[in-house]
């Protein structure tokens, strides 16, 4: 999906173009956000620990039920008209294209033995695609509270996020954790969600960083490296790998402790040096997410600034998900006087996250926009992320 702006309110708009589109106004308009992760990058399918907050930035769905099996979706930010599919004969990773996401949650329902006949829908959203913010996930979210509702399926949040992370891991065929479907469909506004992905539960955070007189910017780099092209998956395969030589169900159960006694393991299990280093990032970020909460519970806000930096050397050096223009955007806003900067999401491009004060914000964001005009990079995206509830009616 676009972005078609900064999550301005595009819900009269969806719900005039549902009636133009489909002959009669919708039964509801939904909501789902987008999300930035503050700490706890490529943890997630290791069963560890994240802490993502929503963005103002959303996915929006006019939605009506249909009696029949069809499926109809439209959305206002991709060329082209009404994507028309079966509901009842949706088929897993079938060439459905950006449909695939809506037409997935469908197929998810379903699976999981939920009445879902068919639906009209129509979507836009202000998620910037290949940003690394989940436009994916929003699209996912907001289509499954929809017809939860509709349907009166009586699934909580935490169930939604489920069954679309299921949409995209079986039915579009991306092998991405749980985070992404969490903070969309659970997050709370003015808060950060610290989420264990093995069991999930949650707990909210305070993150009032206007109280503290500091900002988190985003900075999108606009750029998608091909590189990232089953990156993922295999620095999945990789984890998994490092798991089971060292006999545990999962890279989170590693104490931070017991990281170099478990990186001599694996040498002696004759591992790779990769498997090794995607092992130290997962138990190092792990521990990184503990460190932040901690602070934040003791109100030392800027000092999570350092920890963001020395997260993101270790996805540049150990899980290497970084890119040149990540890594200008670290270097140049700390040389700036950014008190901590990483990149954010999967990688391979997309975006970073930048600590500063809230009186140098304008400064650090030129500092960055600079020193991509000298390297022959264009202009970065960059705006404030704003703790933003999750999805909802309306």
């Amino acid at each position: 999906m676009g972005a078609a702006g900064d999550g301005g309110d595009v819900t009269a708009a969806v719900a005039e173009q549902f009636q133009r589109l489909y002959g009669a106004a919708p039964e509801g308009v939904w909501a789902a956000p987008g999300r930035v992760n503050l700490i706890g990058e490529h943890t997630d399918y290791n069963d560890g620990f994240v802490m993502p907050l929503a963005l103002p930035h959303r996915a929006v769905a006019a939605v009506s039920r249909r009696k029949d099996h069809v499926l109809r979706v439209h959305s206002a930010d991709i060329p082209g008209g009404i994507v028309q599919l079966d509901a009842a004969a949706l088929v897993p990773l079938s060439d459905t294209g950006w449909a695939a996401y809506p037409a997935g949650v469908v197929w998810a329902l379903r699976e999981a033995g939920h009445e879902v006949a068919g639906a009209d829908i129509h979507l836009a959203s202000t998620v910037p695609t290949g940003a690394g913010l989940s436009s994916s996930a929003a699209l996912e979210v907001v289509t499954a509270l929809a017809l939860n509702d509709l349907y009166e399926l009586g699934l909580n949040a935490t169930e939604l996020a489920v069954l679309a992370q299921r949409a995209e891991n079986d039915f579009v065929g991306v092998p991405c954790g749980v985070m992404d479907q969490m903070a969309s469909a659970c997050c709370a506004e003015g808060h950060a969600l610290h989420l264990d992905t093995r069991d999930l539960t949650q707990r909210q955070v305070p993150f009032d960083l206007a109280a503290h007189g500091l900002r988190l910017l985003v900075v999108d780099t606009r750029v998608k490296h091909e590189l990232g092209d089953g990156a993922y998956a295999e620095r999945r395969a990789g984890c998994e790998a490092g798991a089971r030589a060292l006999g545990v169900p999962a890279l989170r159960d590693i104490p931070y402790g017991e990281l170099p006694a478990a990186l001599d393991r694996l040498a002696a299990a004759g591992e790779s040096g990769t498997v090794r280093a995607y092992t130290r990032h997962v138990v190092t970020e792990n521990h990184r997410v503990e460190r932040v909460i901690a602070l934040l519970d003791a109100g030392d806000v800027r000092a999570v600034g350092p920890i963001l930096t020395e997260g993101h050397a270790s996805l540049r050096d150990d899980l290497r998900v970084s890119c040149a223009e990540l890594d200008l955007v670290v270097t140049s806003a700390t040389a700036a006087g950014a008190l901590g900067a990483r990149m954010t999401g999967g990688g391979f491009g997309g975006s970073a996250i930048v600590l500063v004060e809230a009186d140098t914000s304008d400064a650090t964001a030129k500092s960055v926009t600079e020193a991509f005009a000298a390297a022959g990079y264009a202009a970065p995206r960059i705006f404030p992320a704003i703790p933003s509830r999750g999805a909802h009616r309306g």
